[in-house]
């Protein structure tokens, strides 16, 4: 047998393969879906369409987080122009209120009251004041982050969008949708935005 034929022979059998895999994984994760629609109950504000993917949630798992560039460009811009920005234009709120809400874990649990309002947990995923010697590295450092990136309109405009849906700007960003999901309201993710930006916020100021 050649080179040429084995080479052809290894590759038909590469894509047997690869087929089958996928076609298993296909298998997996309808099986999965199953089961969280089968176990998973609405109780209270936890309702049982938490565990329904979404289109972008649905791409970005399906293609490991890497979907066609031009996918991308549609989703990114469809998630850009949903982002409701502040009527009045103010994007700063209380830096102080914005670290209580960085360090707050709590929200959108069953037992929570419908409306209640509900914590950022920033710090498991980042660095952000100085203080804070616990955090997570999931993502990355915000500390000095108003230093580093400056107080301007502009920036002030670009945190509030990141924040309100991060998916705008990184189709499959791990980061929450926090003001797209009703995670977070208006006001808190302003409270945030002077936490990372303000002057006087530790975040920028020691």
């Amino acid at each position: 047998m050649n080179a040429m034929k084995k080479t052809l022979i290894c590759a038909a059998a590469a894509l047997a393969c690869s087929a089958a895999l996928a076609e298993e994984i296909r298998d997996y994760r309808a099986a999965a879906v199953a089961m969280l629609k089968r176990d998973f109950k609405t109780r209270g504000i936890a309702t049982a369409d938490r565990v329904i993917e979404d289109g972008v949630q649905a791409i970005c798992n399906r293609t490991a987080d890497n979907p066609p560039k031009d996918i991308v460009a549609r989703l990114e811009q469809d998630a850009l122009e949903s982002i409701r920005y502040p009527a009045d234009g103010q994007f700063l709120g209380d830096w102080k209120e914005g670290e209580k809400i960085a360090q707050n874990g709590r929200g959108m649990a069953w037992s929570d009251p419908a409306g209640a309002p509900g914590g950022g947990s920033c710090y498991n995923c980042h660095q952000i004041g100085p203080q804070e010697t616990s955090f997570g590295t999931i993502g990355t450092s915000l500390y000095q982050f108003g230093k580093l990136r400056g107080n301007t309109p502009e920036t002030q405009r670009y945190v509030y969008g990141r924040l309100w849906n991060a998916k705008a700007f990184n189709l499959c960003s791990a980061m929450p949708r926090f003001g797209h999901s009703g995670a977070l309201t208006d006001q808190q993710i302003r409270h945030l935005i002077a936490l990372l930006l303000d002057p006087q916020s530790p975040v920028n100021s020691k």
